[in-house]
């Protein structure tokens, strides 16, 4: 699986190596404690409505406290600079480079992205990203599935029924799935 930019009629890969992080321990641990994170690597979290935020916004009185669609990143203990992009249906809503330790972002979206800092570049609001399978041709995204739409059909971000055990799911080039264990 590798994940592809969209823009202007161009195409070009981000990211070759993909990871998941389907699981809510995969979610929460996400790229803390790395020293470096390899160009062509993305860790992609397919999110979804939080249930206390929905029932917080349904309280009557107390106007728009939360929004239970919008989705923060942290940076505490994570040793490197990332470049953060919101996606919601296929289409980007913010990108942001966040500093070890102190950034924080929130935005919008069905799915999260984090990459080294920088390999985002040329990625802007209103462009896709996608995720596309090994062997798929990269071009228009009418007949893609969009990463909630797959993590909604098969409770994982993989076609594959391989059990991840709440470490996530790597995507590599070759196609192949490998599990994380750092």
């Amino acid at each position: 699986m590798r994940l592809v930019h969209e823009s202007g009629g161009e195409t070009r890969t981000l990211a070759t190596d993909v990871e998941t992080a389907d699981s809510l321990p995969a979610q929460i641990r996400g790229l803390m404690g790395r020293s470096s994170v390899p160009e062509g690597y993305a860790l992609v979290f397919p999110v979804r409505r939080d249930p206390v935020a929905v029932a917080i916004d349904r309280l009557p009185g107390l106007g728009r406290l939360v929004d239970p669609d919008r989705h923060g990143v942290h940076m505490l203990f994570v040793r490197t600079p990332l470049t953060v992009v919101w996606v919601e249906d296929e289409t980007v809503v913010q990108v942001r480079t966040l500093q070890p330790w102190t950034g924080r972002a929130s935005a919008r979206a069905d799915t999260l992205i984090e990459l080294a800092a920088g390999e985002a570049a040329g990625v802007e609001p209103g462009d896709t990203v996608r995720l596309v399978d090994e062997g798929e041709t990269v071009g228009p995204a009418e007949n893609s599935e969009t990463v909630a739409a797959r993590v909604a059909r098969t409770g994982t971000m993989s076609d594959s029924d391989t059990d991840t055990e709440d470490r996530g799911s790597r995507h590599t080039a070759a196609g192949r799935e490998i599990l994380r264990h750092e």
